[in-house]
């Protein structure tokens, strides 16, 4: 698989594939010492750049400086690799992740000072990793949750996972992890909630196959207008009861078959007048009832 250029390492000629070829091994030798090389046999990304580091140190900012940094990142990708394999298998691309890792060493390289006297791995490891836990952080929560449950839910993931690990694939209790990973077991729950925040699923995903038959928004029930009017019917029938005969017929002719009050009127031989003032009393006697009752 071709190696994609990591943003913001262009300007750096990073090799692809790195280190394992003959042709990267040959170029490594130019910047690593012989007694660094037989140790590499045993660590294949631990290499001495201590000499190329130096010599960028020394450089002003230009083609050469450039190279010799490019030079550097080759010799220590296969480490930011190994780095970004620890976050696989958590919703991200392998692929993804490397490019992510590499640019965490390419910050390293251009922020590391060898005449402070601390090994660059060192420096490198933890700012890679910030790198790569910074990417799951900001990027990837399909549901913003704060940095503390984030962390909290790291470390219930991998107090579960090591327990499942040591009991033989048996799910821990809330209350194992939480001992495991020494917090409450609050904390411990706020944790597992979390998980369910990492990745959501669209609503027009289908449930049968990834192009046809229904989809996940198919299964949800929609608003129905009428529910609401559900309770205030139940609670208007008792008072309806209660009406006079003529109250109810003219509220059945208004509200149920539509009529005007003029048609009502002349249907039961009263004036259109004498319709509007029934009809308004006997609403407000039964909203004066059901609100009396509700109290």
């Amino acid at each position: 698989m071709e190696r994609r250029t990591a943003p913001g390492v262009a300007r750096w000629p990073l090799c692809a594939p790195p280190v394992t070829t003959a042709a990267s091994s040959e170029e490594l030798k130019s910047i690593m010492t012989p007694r660094v090389m037989a140790y590499r046999v045993r660590h294949e990304d631990v290499p001495d750049t201590s000499a190329a580091f130096e010599r960028a140190a020394g450089l002003p900012d230009g083609p050469e400086k450039y190279r010799t940094r490019g030079e550097i990142v080759c010799a220590w990708l296969p480490m930011a690799d190994r780095l970004a394999g620890r976050f696989r298998h958590r919703g991200e691309a392998l692929e993804d992740l490397r490019q992510v890792a590499a640019i965490g060493l390419v910050k390293a390289v251009e922020r590391y000072d060898p005449h402070r006297g601390t090994a660059f791995e060192s420096f490198a490891v933890p700012t890679i990793t910030g790198e790569l836990k910074r990417h799951f952080r900001d990027r990837l929560w399909s549901v913003h949750v704060p940095r503390r449950v984030q962390e909290l839910r790291a470390r219930v993931r991998d107090a579960r996972d090591e327990l499942a690990q040591r009991h033989g694939n048996v799910a821990p209790t809330v209350d194992e992890i939480a001992f495991h990973a020494g917090m409450t077991r609050n904390e411990a729950v706020m944790g597992a909630e979390a998980m369910d925040c990492f990745n959501v699923l669209s609503l027009d995903a289908s449930l049968s196959s990834p192009d046809e038959g229904p989809t996940l928004g198919d299964s949800l029930g929609a608003w129905d207008a009428a529910l609401d009017a559900v309770v205030d019917r139940e609670a208007v029938k008792p008072r309806l009861r209660r009406l006079p005969d003529r109250e109810k017929r003219i509220l059945y002719m208004r509200f149920f078959r539509g009529m005007t009050q003029s048609s009502i009127a002349e249907d039961l031989g009263i004036s259109q007048m004498h319709v509007s003032r029934l009809i308004n009393d006997s609403c407000a006697r039964i909203r004066r009832d059901v609100m009396r009752d509700a109290a």
